[in-house]
């Protein structure tokens, strides 16, 4: 099993734009560190059909980034700004989201459960996961508390080509200092992703 934590990033360091919340959940501007998630340039006004799908190495990236996942956890606000993705957990095995809110967590059948801190979350995740791989995603703070705990084996980090001047920083506040072998580069037109092993 091993714990992967990937996030896109602008060349500038922030995983999202200004503004970011619920009914923009990349804040403004942020869509574009998402055109290789879509295949090409959207907007949060496109209507969900002219959404496009990843190709190319984008594809290739993403498919062996999830290959192994049994379990994965994300932030509060990832869960909100995507919109639940519509009620229905959308990967493989069971999403755990951190919040401090869990009063209005949805029915087990959905997918999702909802978890008060990261550890409890982390713990839930991997016993989910079995033999598995556990993923966490967005957002910048879940990382950053995973980095610190120590609780990540991979560390994958797609940058966008934009520079977005604003917004919320990946590493805003981390202090920890940590060695990264690289494993793994796909260059696409809309993102360089880049998969590191986190030096024990």
């Amino acid at each position: 099993m091993k714990i992967i934590a990937s996030i896109t990033q602008s060349v500038d360091g922030f995983v999202t734009g200004p503004d970011d919340g619920p009914r923009l959940g990349l804040g403004r501007g942020g869509e574009r560190l998402h055109y290789w998630v879509f295949g090409g340039p959207w907007t949060y006004d496109d209507d969900e059909r002219d959404l496009g799908q990843m190709t190319g190495e984008d594809k290739v990236y993403f498919d062996a980034l999830v290959a192994g996942l049994g379990a994965a956890i994300c932030g509060r606000g990832m869960y909100d700004a995507a919109g639940a993705w519509g009620g229905t957990n959308p990967f493989d095995g069971r999403l755990f989201v951190v919040t401090h809110r869990t009063d209005d967590a949805p029915d087990p059948p959905s997918g999702f459960t909802f978890v008060p801190g990261f550890e409890e979350a982390l713990g839930q995740a991997r016993a989910a996961a079995g033999d598995r791989d556990v993923a966490i995603g967005g957002g910048a703070d879940l990382i950053r508390q995973a980095l610190d705990a120590g609780a990540v084996d991979v560390l994958s980090i797609s940058t966008a080509p934009v520079v977005l001047g604003a917004g919320k920083r990946l590493f805003e506040g981390f202090g920890k200092d940590l060695d990264l072998d690289i494993l793994d580069v796909h260059p696409s037109p809309f993102a360089t992703h880049v998969t590191y092993a986190v030096r024990r």
